[in-house]
This record gives C-alpha cells, structure tokens and sequence, in this order.
C-alpha cells in the first residue's frame, strides 16, 4: 500500500504555526513511507474564503519547502460529486430527508436545554415519509447514523478512542438548497484522492468518530488517524496571536529561515532521543508518527530565534547575501550593485557570527553597501569626540604607506601603533570601525578594512578624520 497524506486547510486567514506543522508532519510521513502528500484547500464556507489567503497557504507551504504531490484540490469545485454522494446514501437507506423548520429545531433544543439533554437532533424525520411534510417545504438530507453499540478508532497517537453511537446524531449530509457540508466534502474527498493516512490536530477528534461511520457507509475501509496535540503558548494557555500565533509568512518577514522554522516545528510534540538540531534528510530518515506524544508542545519564541541563529550561521554566505539584499534595499534604501554584493559576501562570514534573525544579519551588512560619506550614530560620534577623529588624522598617513592591506597585516600595524601611543588594541581599532561602518558594532575590524579595500576604507577614514 502506498501512504497518502493529505493537508487541507480552510483558506479563511493566514497559514499559521499550528497548520504549518501539520502540513509538515504529512509531508515528513509521506516522504518516510515513500508515499504521496497531497493538497486540499477547503474552500466551501464562500463567505469567509478568500483568495489572499488561498495565495498565502501556498506561499507559505513553498516558502517552508513542502512541496506537495499533484495539483492541489479545490473542494468547493467537487461539489457535484459531494452531492451524488449524498443521494447514493439516500438511495441505499443509509440517509433521509428531513423537513424540520428552524423553529422547530429551535423548539426541539429549548426542551432539550430544560430538561437537561445534550442538545443533539432527536431523529423525528429518521423513519416518516417524506408525504408527510409540509407543502412546499426543502429538506435536508440526514446521515442515518448507527444507534447501537459504539464507534472505536485507534489512533496512532491517541490511542482507542471510543464513543458510544447513541452520543452521535443524524448529522446533515446536504443543506436545504443543495449545499454539501463539511463533514460529507471532507469524507468524500479523502476517498476520492485515496488518502490512507489522516494527521491532524487533535480538536478534530471528535469528527473522526462521524466521518468513520460515513466512510464506513459509503463502502470504504477507514483509513488510518492520528490526532495530534495541540501548540499552546509558554505559559501553557492555548495558543494566541501573544505569544506568537501569526501567519508563516510574519516569521519570513521577521528574518527566520525556513530549515529552521522546519526544525523548530518538528520539534514541538516529536523528538529522536536528545537530538535538537536535525537535519531534513535525518528528519524524513526518522520521523514516525508513533514518536508524537498526547501532550500539548509549547511554542516558545526564544528558543525558535536561537534555533534560527545556528542556522544562520550554517547557511551558504551567497544564499545570505541574496535573502538580506532586497531587505538592506527596504529598509536603508541602498542599492545593492555588484560590488556591494561582492563585499557582503566576502564579509558573510564574520557577518553570520552574532545574527539570530535576518533582519539583524541585514541591519549588520548594510554599511557594506553604503556610500560615502557614511551616517555615523550618535555613540559612534561620541568615539570620534573623545580622541577618536585625532587618531584616525595621525594615522591616516601610516595606513596610506601601508603595502600589505590584508587583515593579518593591518591587525600587526594596529598593534604597533597601540603599543607606541600605550593604548590598548581596542582604542586604536574602535575608531577605525566607527569610520568603516559609522558604528561601534561591526565583525572584526580588520577583516573589515580588507573587504573594503585599501581605497574605500582610506576615503571612508578621510571623511571623519577631517584630513
């Protein structure tokens, strides 16, 4: 048997954290298996689905790299089949036709409420004749749901789950004017794409128990479920847009990589031993659905940034100077020519050391691209003030005579001077750095002055030096 997962989000908003890792808990199940994962976009509720956030899920699944199996399905567009679905049951005697008013279904809740009954259908039209309803009036269609005995489903996760079948009602199959529901879209789609493996958050649960009956109905082994836990905030409250719960697309735009987000998520509810950094490959090698525990993971934001620094730190210096370009070019407004790029790639590496997110890689590049003459920021201009912009004019002509304008060259000339005014290394290398990037902060100075050149950084000193 070849495993099919399936994802199938309602494109009612943003794909978020909690969806994202079901999506990639199917696709690593999938590609463990050497089966298909394939994509479903439930778009029947017309009024809330919109196609800005079809268009994020499908930015956000790419952007995360599960690429899915096959074109993805539209629900909404399987309608017809959804529906000769229904008229199958009701021709096998396996649904009905119900003429209830809403007022009637209301009256039929107040009573229940009163007397204390779960409020559920009574199955008043289960067994009358459809003669019998008043003129004119549009019946639904009714599941006619087992009564005796009880619906178990082992699930991978969960384990038995069993719920007695006279909790379940006579679920609606089809609206008055013809609409299929969610409940009979979602059966009939999961056949027909062949789906065998179904892995969702567990608040889904408690339709399993409907669906396996509706499957079961309409002629169909069951296929496998496992429901799994849900991601709750750090302090254990369900989670909320304050402790994080934006759209993928937010923690693209906040500077996170994608294998790191892919990390972090299959972290939360699944683990192999005390492994933390895992890569894709050792992720599809292990991944088992088998090894997600019942309890709620905690999403916790520190942890995803540390997370993301590492994989910064491991990313190729060319792929970094690609994402962080267009963001230096956003937010300062410079250009990123091929020179500019030339030097941020040379400079990547010293660069990637303390970043944990793109945008601080980004704000840390950018005087790479800068032209002269530079900004400086307020404690860089206080370096200048105290005795900075004097050492800089003493030392501009050394470092014009200097022949060897590597770093190792430069670092031995700096100590020179050091030793020769008796000032720290420190003091004659911060002012330099105050001049190269017009800021107290930057990768090794001297590393610095070899990626720019003996001509930029010479101009660069020039211009706060005031020589």
């Amino acid at each position: 048997m070849t495993v099919v997962t399936r994802f199938a989000p309602s494109p009612t908003g943003y794909l978020h954290i909690g969806g994202a890792r079901t999506a990639l808990f199917n696709y690593l199940y999938a590609k463990h298996t050497g089966g298909k994962f394939l994509l479903r976009i439930e778009d029947t509720d017309r009024a809330r689905s919109t196609d800005d956030a079809i268009r994020a899920i499908f930015e956000g699944l790419t952007w995360l790299g599960l690429n899915w199996d096959g074109e993805p399905v539209m629900q909404f567009s399987r309608a017809p089949k959804h529906r000769e679905a229904a008229e199958k049951l009701l021709a096998e005697g396996k649904a009905y036709k119900c003429f209830c008013t809403p007022e009637e279904l209301t009256a039929m809740r107040e009573e229940q409420k009163a007397k204390g009954l779960p409020l559920r259908y009574d199955g008043r039209w289960r067994e009358r004749d459809a003669s019998e309803a008043p003129a004119g009036a549009k019946p639904v269609i009714r599941f006619k749901a087992p009564q005796d005995g009880a619906t178990t489903i082992s699930d991978q996760v969960q384990g038995d789950v069993t719920v007695a079948n006279n909790q379940l009602d006579d679920m609606i199959l089809l609206r008055s004017d013809g609409s299929p529901t969610y409940m009979l879209s979602v059966v009939v789609d999961d056949i027909d794409m062949g789906v065998t493996h179904i892995i969702r958050g567990d608040d889904h649960l408690t339709n399993a128990f409907r669906q396996y009956q509706l499957i079961t109905a309409l002629g169909h082994t069951p296929p496998s479920y496992a429901h799994i836990p849900l991601i709750h905030g750090p302090d254990g409250a369900k989670l909320s847009k304050r402790h994080g719960a934006l759209g993928v697309e937010a923690y693209r735009d906040m500077g996170f990589l994608p294998e790191a987000m892919r990390n972090y998520l299959l972290r939360l509810s699944w683990g192999h031993g005390d492994d933390e950094i895992i890569s894709d490959a050792q992720a599809v090698e292990w991944f088992d659905i088998i090894n997600v525990g019942k309890a709620a993971a905690r999403f916790d934001m520190v942890k995803l940034t540390n997370l993301n620094g590492h994989y910064i730190r491991e990313a190729e210096d060319a792929r970094l100077v690609r994402i962080i370009a267009p963001m230096i070019t956003s937010k300062f407004g410079l250009a990123v020519d091929d020179l500019a790029a030339q030097r941020l790639t040379r400079g990547m590496a010293g660069l990637k050391q303390r970043a944990k997110t793109l945008l601080e890689l980004a704000d840390s590049a950018a005087f790479y691209a800068r032209t002269r003459p530079l900004a400086v920021d307020d404690k860089a201009r206080a370096i200048l003030a105290d005795g900075g912009k004097v050492f800089l004019a003493e030392a501009l002509p050394q470092l014009e005579a200097q022949t060897d304008w590597t770093a190792h060259a430069l670092e031995a000339w700096a100590r020179t001077t050091a030793e020769a005014k008796s000032i720290k290394l420190g003091q004659a290398a911060q002012p330099i750095r105050v001049a190269l990037s017009g800021s107290t902060v930057s990768p090794p100075v001297f590393e610095v002055m070899e990626i720019l050149g003996k001509e930029e950084s010479l101009a660069r000193i020039h211009d706060v030096s005031g020589s």
